[in-house]
Order: C-alpha cells, then structure tokens, then sequence
C-alpha cells in the first residue's frame, strides 16, 4: 500500500483516503498483512525515538547546576515557606509554573492539562523527589481553583509578592508563561539543574517523565548516569501509591 503525506492535512494518507468516495474522518481499510507491516514500521521508528530519548535523558542528568537564592518566600496551606522548605525534606524538587495571574479568576487551560495528567506524588516522594506547583495569583485563587478541579494531591503555592517567577522566567513583561523547573539541594544550599517551557512540557504526566527531569533520574541500573547515582533494578521500586513505606530522609544531605 502506497502512503503519501499531504501538507497541512495532519496525517499520512493512504491511496485509499484519498478517494473522494472514502470517509477522511477515519483510517483507511486494509488486510491484516497489510496493517500489521505498517505497524512494524511505525514500531521501528518508535523504538528509535525511544532510544534518541534515552540518550537525551542521559544528558540532562549530565547537565551541570546554578545556585539559586533562598529567600523567595511562597505562601501554602500552612502558611509562610521557603524555597527549601518546598522540598520538604527531600534532596530533589519539581516546580510545574503554573500560568495563573493575579487577575484571573481561573488558571490556564493548558495548565489545567498537564496538572491533570501528572502523577500520583507518592511515586516521586519515594525516590527523594517532591513535586508542587506555583503560580502568582494569590493562595486563595489557587485553592478555590484547586476544590473546583477536584486536585486534592496537588501541592500549590503562591508566589505572590516574590520576585521568583520572574528569577526563573515564568513571568516576562508582566505575561505569564507556563514551565518547569528542576532543583536539587545539597544541605541547605539549593540549585537549579533544569528548565522546560512552550511545547517542552507536552510529554509530563507520568512519574517516570518526570524523574527523566532530575539529577538521579528514575534511578534504575538500565540508565545511563554518573557513577554514585542512587540506582536500583528496574521495576524494584513500584508500588501502588497507598503500599510505599514511608521513606528515611536524611537530616542533612
């Protein structure tokens, strides 16, 4: 079956969808044969991304850090925090920036998305990660927000009245713009390791994209990391996210 990809049209075309007398709403009719070479095509250049996303993620975990300043004051559930304090306790920290201003009565739909898809924390917490998400708008905005999607893992806080969406570029010119930050804290000094934003944030949503994102990444001996990174077999680790044991975090890592 010969394909052919049109311009604009979205997708890969079969002779057959061409046909005017065919339906274009849906995928052309072939022979099990037929579909199933295809598919091995398709496989083949899948199993290829998944590789050339392997060695991106090898990078990442290679990329060096920037000390960040730790008096940014945020506003949560319980009150006052810190930078550090957003880590809470643990050595890696993700920070989803959340387009929400100050004048909105609701956050950013493509936001409302990607927080949607992410995963349960548990999952992060227990490799030594903790995840949250910040906007500027103020905390009772984000928790009347929160309530009404129904977000009752989510770890939000406000920015309000800090200078750190602009430090980290999820505020430019008075525009929100959406991202996400990786930090990672080596005793109470605190450093920035990674920055995504636009379409670098379509793929998180599950808990192994997101370690993918830190320093340890999913800490498996498969990967390629640096020597001394905490790693174990794959699959070891994975619970359902009520059956983890609470993990020892250290004092002063």
């Amino acid at each position: 079956m010969r394909l052919t990809w049109l311009p604009g049209h979205g997708h890969v075309l079969s002779v057959n969808e061409m046909d005017e007398s065919c339906d274009r709403t849906l995928p052309a009719i072939v022979t099990h044969d037929e579909w199933e070479r295809t598919l091995r095509d398709l496989t083949v250049q899948e199993k290829a991304l998944t590789r050339l996303g392997d060695l991106i993620s090898a990078q990442r975990r290679r990329l060096p850090m920037v000390g960040v300043r730790n008096d940014y004051l945020f506003t949560g559930v319980d009150g006052a925090a810190t930078l550090l304090d957003l880590f809470d306790g643990r050595q890696q920290l993700i920070v989803y920036h959340f387009m929400f201003a100050a004048d909105q009565e609701a956050g950013c739909e493509g936001c409302s998305w990607v927080v949607d898809a992410m995963s349960h924390p548990e999952h992060l917490r227990a490799r030594n990660t903790s995840i949250i998400a910040a906007s500027i708008a103020p905390l009772e905005k984000l928790q009347t927000y929160r309530q009404r999607m129904g977000w009752t893992d989510l770890d939000w806080y406000s920015s309000a009245g800090s200078d750190f969406n602009v430090d980290m570029g999820a505020t430019v010119g008075g525009q929100e713009h959406h991202g996400v930050s990786v930090f990672i804290r080596d005793g109470n000094e605190v450093y920035r390791t990674y920055y995504s934003g636009d379409r670098g944030v379509e793929h998180l949503g599950s808990h192994w994209t997101y370690l993918d994102l830190t320093p340890f990444g999913r800490q498996e001996t498969w990967e390629d990391s640096p020597a001394g990174r905490p790693q174990n077999e794959a699959y070891a680790g994975q619970r359902r996210h009520d059956e983890y044991d609470e993990p020892e975090v250290a004092a002063d890592l």
